[in-house]
């Protein structure tokens, strides 16, 4: 029987609506119970791990006072006034401590201090056979049972013990309380059932909130269920597991060691407070399922009309765009989210053009220019500032001394390394200074400070960053000298006005001076010794006057005339002469 397009439609929309929502309720159901028994798995494991830890500190807090009573000398002479003493002190530091007794190495009881008991003084007791002294002797920190009392708290027996060349000498054990653990476990509450407890190594009950259990004393089939509830979490990894607590309720339980003595906390939950909020959303989506499956169906047929065309103009529009055509636009005119989508596309197709030019501009600047620098050339939006003009510039030049002789013997790969190094350390003070790098060939450098983007005071600014090369670069020689490169380092500054600007073409082009300038930080370069830094007249009466600067007379350079006079920035402190060349003059002609 034929069918019209609308029934056929219909149909297949009711039925692909019914099964993803009925899919999607189920799945996400199971989801929500596997995020929620997670959630609840870390929650627990958290608060059993934060319980583990405070006794932990319990525990560590007693080892420190309790080891003081232990004369750490290795002497077995202490007097009973001495060593009473000491006890003393440690149980008013530790209430929880009810009793210490020190052993010597014979195994002889010297002193026993009680806080419910009789005091004994140099009893000599044989207690070499006691569990607590021999567990002492192997663990140096032997921790015993839980001990159980008519009328009175449980409590523990600990045990340490100092050693001279690997032979005990002295042993100390006390009985420590257990309330303190008990009072961390009452304050742990997770919902309204929550609770925390510890067990020790056999299973046995250490803490509860509910202390008579503890003070039931031991219960064989409670400690051997327990014994199997911690291996059954170890071999889960540590994770939350499902089980059953002594009043046969279905509880989640998670656990946490006590390392130091071999116990294990555990905190529970009630399933059914746990996972009730899970239930109750369990059946609102039952519920909704039905009268949501069909709007969905019946939605879901007028939206793919009205959507499919979009949807192809969005994605013919998103494949342009992503193959580089900046400049195509996508029209969508339907007054809802698809036409914002659209207009969404349209930005982003614009700002990606935007970015790409701003990169290769960038790509440009950065050429010749620090990333500083480049970013405030690129952010100005002008780069009419790279044209030619007059500008009073810092010329620096700097080269290593020797590497010819050097390049001309050495492997390439060693020359290479050298050179990776070299300018790795020199780049990282350039980008700092936010300098101009206008060129650098082989081992020589030249960078401009001033131009194209000014800074205060440039003399002291390229002089401060000539002195920060010379440190780094002299740390890398000596490690060159090391593997037995002979290099030096020498710069040279010069300061004057220059002509700056951006030269070559459009495919590339530098940022260089033209002028005596340049060329005079190049010949004071070419002059500078190892470790020296050599600067004209000019950077040094603009440098203050705690700068240790040495004058070295006037020099005749080629290609400039007149004598020049030199200075040397000193790396280490020293009084700065007097900078005037007339009275430098008259004082040497006196």
């Amino acid at each position: 029987m034929r069918r019209s397009l609308f029934q056929k439609y219909f149909l297949v929309l009711f039925a692909a609506a019914i099964f993803p929502m009925a899919a999607g309720g189920i799945s996400n159901t199971w989801f929500s119970y596997v995020d929620q028994r997670a959630i609840l798995s870390a929650l627990l494991r958290s608060e059993a791990t934060s319980a583990a830890d405070k006794i932990e500190s319990f525990l560590d807090g007693i080892n420190v006072p309790l080891g003081s009573t232990i004369p750490q000398d290795g002497s077995t002479e202490a007097s009973v006034k001495q060593l009473r003493l000491l006890v003393v002190r440690a149980m008013h530091q530790v209430p929880g401590i009810l009793s210490i007794s020190l052993v010597d190495g014979t195994g002889a009881e010297r002193l026993h201090i009680s806080r419910t008991g009789s005091n004994r003084t140099e009893g000599g007791a044989d207690r070499s056979g006691d569990p607590a002294v021999v567990g002492a002797r192997t663990a140096k920190v032997w921790y015993g049972p839980v001990i159980y009392r008519q009328g009175s708290e449980p409590s523990i027996t600990m045990a340490m013990a100092n050693y001279d060349d690997t032979v005990v000498v002295n042993s100390v054990i006390a009985e420590i309380s257990l309330k303190p653990i008990w009072l961390i476990v009452s304050e742990i509450r997770v919902g309204r059932s929550g609770q925390a407890f510890v067990v020790d190594q056999t299973g046995h009950l250490i803490a509860h909130p509910a202390i008579s259990k503890v003070m039931q004393g031991a219960d064989e089939k409670a400690a051997l269920a327990l014994r199997g509830l911690r291996d059954a979490i170890a071999a889960a990894g540590g994770t939350a597991i499902a089980s059953r607590n002594a009043e046969n309720e279905r509880v989640v339980t998670a656990g946490a060691p006590v390392a130091a003595a071999g116990w294990t906390v555990f905190v529970e939950q009630s399933q059914a407070e746990a996972f009730a909020p899970l239930y109750a959303s369990l059946w609102r989506t039952c519920w909704l399922l039905l009268p949501a499956t069909v709007l969905a169906a019946v939605l879901a047929y007028w939206l793919a009309r009205r959507m499919s065309g979009p949807i192809r103009l969005l994605e013919e529009g998103a494949l342009k765009i992503g193959a580089g055509q900046f400049d195509h636009r996508i029209n969508i005119v339907t007054g809802d989210e698809l036409e914002r989508l659209a207009a969404r596309f349209n930005q982003m197709a614009q700002e990606l053009a935007i970015s790409r030019d701003r990169a290769e501009r960038m790509m440009r600047l950065k050429r010749f220019l620090a990333p500083q620098v480049a970013e405030l050339v690129e952010k100005a939006g002008d780069e009419r500032m790279l044209a030619g003009q007059r500008a009073e510039v810092v010329a620096v030049f700097c080269d290593l001394r020797g590497f010819t002789a050097f390049s001309a013997h050495a492997e390439p790969e060693d020359i290479m390394q050298l050179l990776r190094e070299y300018y790795e350390a020199l780049g990282a003070i350039i980008t700092r200074y936010e300098v101009t790098l206008t060129s650098f060939s082989a081992d020589g450098l030249m960078i401009l400070v001033n131009a194209p983007v000014p800074c205060e005071e440039p003399a002291l600014h390229a002089v401060k960053m000539a002195v920060d090369m010379q440190d780094s670069t002299q740390e890398l020689i000596s490690g060159w000298r090391q593997r037995g490169y002979e290099i030096g380092f020498g710069m040279g500054l010069a300061m004057g006005w220059a002509t700056v600007g951006r030269i070559g073409y459009e495919a590339r082009a530098d940022y260089t001076a033209i002028g005596n300038v340049v060329n005079l930080a190049s010949r004071l370069c070419s002059s500078a010794e190892d470790r020296q830094i050599l600067i004209d007249y000019s950077v040094t009466r603009l440098l203050p006057g705690n700068m240790p600067i040495v004058d070295l007379g006037t020099r005749q350079f080629k290609g400039l005339e007149g004598h020049v006079r030199v200075y040397n920035v000193e790396t280490q402190g020293i009084e700065r002469p007097n900078l005037d060349p007339a009275a430098n003059d008259a004082t040497a002609k006196g």
